[in-house]
């Protein structure tokens, strides 16, 4: 095997295990309280919380450090566990759990990139860069904000969210991101909020519903369906992970915002599996109805800033750049993994050929990471070879 083959295949031994923090529960609820929710969408979430709050960072923060912290921060939790605020534990036993996780997380990747990742998540632990502190602070208030967001209250999770805003840890974000500390405990107390401060909650609430709408593939393990907020933050870590494998130089933090924002008119249109619908009308239709709905959901941010990010998104749909181009690669390559460690997933249920599989996935892939496709498709051939006979 060259070189090469044994940098993409540590890349991937790493995404695939990254896939388990879809498997991480934490102690609150999706916004409308159907479930738990998981350490993945929650990156993700947070992630989306960076970038429309980001008017509201120090000039000295690298938003785009930032998010790539926040893809990387709970990974730990895979096998540390999540650790509820409002639950003791001990801070040291902790951060031996979670340095021990690090260790064995980063140590998949090629040495160079294992490095750079685990430098990356200690700076965002250490909490001592104005990039770090800001990102800690967008973690600090995500929890108390979802709780805000849902249409239902309860009372012990206000409680909570009281306590963490009194004395808690979000008490640190004063004087980090003041005015989103103030809007935060405005809204938990129900007093009037500035507008604009306003019109970014409700885009972020609106994108909590990203959570619920499930895709054809199952996560790696086969025992659901992936939904789309969880793809997204798994895509986001694909393209930050398979960077050099790209097809020629591209912009990385503009592919992590593609990623980030890519699936977010799956909230009014659904998703349509790529070998589900595969007619020109039907995907004529799923294509009218993601305008709208990125008409819709990007309209209600603040019109410069939602503008701002439907210029990402077009870019993202339009696939001519050459960072779109890679960023389309990623987010078809991350469901073939996934159907091949569930023997078969979404192939399965649409009876999928390999030949099919190469001209609906692998021409993209190969053209935006072109030895990405040729190191995939060696594995799942023989997958097709004993199942399509």
């Amino acid at each position: 095997m060259t070189q090469k083959a044994h940098r993409i295949e540590a890349q991937f031994a790493f995404l695939m295990e990254a896939d388990s923090l879809k498997s991480v529960l934490r102690a609150n609820q999706v916004m409308d309280r159907s479930r738990f929710e998981n350490s993945a969408e929650h990156s993700w979430h947070a992630c989306l919380a960076a970038l429309i709050f980001a008017p509201l960072a120090a000039a000295d923060v690298d938003l785009n450090r930032a998010l790539e912290m926040l893809i990387l921060h709970d990974l730990v939790e895979i096998d540390a566990g999540d650790h509820p605020i409002h639950i003791s534990h001990d801070p040291v036993s902790v951060a031996a759990l979670e340095a021990e996780a690090a260790d064995r997380l980063y140590g998949l990747l090629p040495d160079d990139q294992g490095a750079k990742f685990r430098a990356i998540w200690e700076e965002f632990e250490a909490m001592q860069t104005p990039t770090a502190r800001y990102a800690k602070a967008i973690d600090f208030l995500a929890p108390a904000l979802q709780c805000i967001g849902a249409p239902e209250q309860l009372d012990e999770e206000r409680d909570i969210v009281a306590r963490n805003l009194a004395t808690g840890r979000a008490t640190k974000t004063k004087t980090i991101l003041p005015d989103l500390y103030a809007f935060t405990k405005a809204a938990f107390e129900g007093t009037p909020t500035d507008p604009v401060m306003q019109a970014r909650f409700a885009f972020w609430c609106e994108a909590d519903r990203l959570k619920l709408v499930l895709r054809a593939t199952p996560i790696a393990d086969g025992s659901r369906r992936e939904n789309s907020g969880e793809h997204s933050w798994h895509v986001m870590l694909y393209a930050f992970t398979l960077a050099d494998q790209s097809h020629g130089e591209i912009d990385l933090a503009r592919a992590l915002k593609m990623m980030l924002l890519h699936d977010i008119v799956e909230v009014d249109a659904g998703d349509t599996p790529i070998h589900g619908a595969i007619t020109a009308e039907a995907q004529a239709a799923q294509e009218a109805a993601e305008i709208k709905a990125a008409e819709r959901l990007f309209g209600l941010l603040p019109n410069d800033e939602g503008a701002g990010l439907r210029i990402i998104w077009d870019e993202f749909e339009a696939a001519q750049t050459p960072t779109a181009i890679y960023a389309k690669s990623i987010d078809r390559a991350q469901p073939v993994l996934h159907n091949l460690a569930s023997d078969g997933g979404s192939w399965r249920t649409y009876n999928v050929t390999l030949d099919q599989l190469d001209a609906r996935v692998g021409v993209k892939v190969a053209r935006g990471g072109p030895a990405l496709w040729p190191f995939i498709r060696a594995r799942v051939a023989p997958w097709f070879a004993a199942n399509r006979d």
